[in-house]
């Protein structure tokens, strides 16, 4: 296997990450590359086993622990919620195996700290009462975090403990992983990550989310582990129901064009991948498998600028060992010359955590992005404008946008009711 510190640390110093670690796995051998520093305020040295946040990579683990709750026949996944945990405060047509795929309709992104007692879940899923049902349940996709948090407490009821001691007993401790924790007073005895920004990488004032996010985005692991978990979904066919198409995605940003139980299922030049990605507070972390290939591949980041870094790195680790690049990200279109401004998407859209308002000034299109209510407690950058621009099919409705001009794009999709952007539904209000 190629020897690949050169080449992470060139991308990281081009991304301006200041730390990393770069995992694989192929075919029976592991290389674990570190990169950097893990607190640009500290310096100190990012090793091969730090602990980074791998934020959304946790879904996949919840979503394990609900796969072995169905072989033990102790839940079904056609099951509404409602049946197996009556405390929460749902709509009774949602399923278990609507919020392992995001189908629920439930709006995603409650950011409420409910403390750090080991009631946070059970208070959280109470909350619920108020958020608003998107759409009808299994009509549509939308990003989904506080279905997972409902899983999570359905995990804590049908096991009589925590969900971070459920999943210590059911993944951490069966695996033999010694480097993933759920709490700050675990990983602060380790050698832990600090996030950084992406506008001018510095270190954040708030390390964690709430704990009551804990089993959509809390874990904090090594390299190391983040592959053992991985390889699991390799040799052992209890989970290979997780990697089956149950949603399609449109757009296919990223080669993403499937959902399976959880897992993210993409294209990359006609072969097929699965994994996840996760982002907390400016930590970005990826995940990206190839069965046929026995190929593993995790990218831990403490940076917002992680997706910078990720998508070269993927295509040069792909292209060596598979043949396949991480596929390119979608591209605006010059507008015929003479085509007017169309205003038809100006106006307010908002969901649970954000505003987001399109206005025009002069012959512009710009997106404001707010964070609001609880999310602000610990938006770095509470506020950010993006200009769109468009792209195909070019019919006024189809956009993208960027962070900055060394980021990836990111579309923009809108409909007579509601704007689509990065996997959520946000109402037009």
């Amino acid at each position: 296997m190629p020897d690949w510190s050169a080449r992470l640390n060139e991308l990281a110093v081009a991304a301006e990450v200041p730390g990393a670690v770069l995992g694989i796995w192929h075919d029976g051998a592991t290389t674990i590359t570190p990169y950097g520093v893990l607190n640009a305020a500290t310096g100190v040295e990012t090793t091969a086993d730090s602990l980074f946040q791998i934020g959304s990579v946790s879904k996949s683990w919840t979503a394990a622990m609900i796969v072995q709750l169905a072989a033990e026949d102790r839940l079904r996944l056609p099951d509404p919620v409602v049946k197996l945990l009556p405390e929460a405060p749902i709509d009774s047509r949602v399923t278990v195996r609507h919020l392992l795929t995001h189908t629920g309709g439930i709006d995603g992104d409650l950011f409420t700290d409910t403390g750090r007692g080991d009631d946070c879940l059970q208070r959280y899923v109470a909350l619920l009462a108020d958020v608003e049902q998107l759409f009808e349940p299994g009509t549509a996709y939308s990003y989904c975090n506080a279905g997972f948090v409902v899983l999570g407490r359905l995990i804590e009821v049908l096991d009589g403990r925590t969900w971070d001691e459920s999943l210590r007993a059911r993944l951490i401790e069966p695996l033999g992983l010694t480097h993933t924790v759920t709490l700050p007073e675990e990983a602060i005895l380790h050698r832990a990550a600090r996030g950084h920004t992406a506008e001018d990488s510095s270190p954040v004032r708030t390390w964690q989310l709430p704990r009551s996010i804990g089993p959509a985005g809390l874990i904090a692991a090594s390299a190391g582990d983040v592959l053992e978990f991985a390889r699991m979904h390799l040799t052992d066919n209890a989970y290979a129901a997780m990697q089956e198409p149950q949603v399609p995605f449109a757009g296919g940003i990223g080669g993403f064009v499937d959902l399976g139980l959880t897992w993210r299922i993409y294209d990359w030049d006609g072969r097929r991948i699965f994994g996840h990605d996760g982002s907390t507070i400016s930590q970005t972390a990826f995940l990206r498998i190839d069965p046929e290939a026995r190929l593993i591949m995790c990218l831990l980041t403490n940076s917002g600028n992680g997706t910078r870094l990720f998508e070269p790195l993927a295509t040069e680790v792909f292209r060596e060992l598979v043949g396949v690049a991480h596929p390119d990200s979608p591209q605006p279109v010059d507008a015929p010359i003479d085509a007017p401004i169309d205003d038809r998407n100006v106006g307010r859209y908002e969901r649970a955590g954000v505003r987001l308002d399109v206005g025009r000034r002069g012959d512009r299109l710009l997106l404001t992005e707010q964070a609001t209510g609880d999310r602000l407690a610990f938006a770095e950058e509470p506020v950010h404008e993006y200009e769109m621009l468009p792209t195909k099919p070019l019919d006024g409705d189809h956009f993208v946008i960027r962070y900055s001009p060394d980021h990836p794009w990111v579309p923009l999709t809108f409909t007579p009711t509601h704007l689509f952007t990065s996997g959520r539904v946000t109402p037009r209000r």
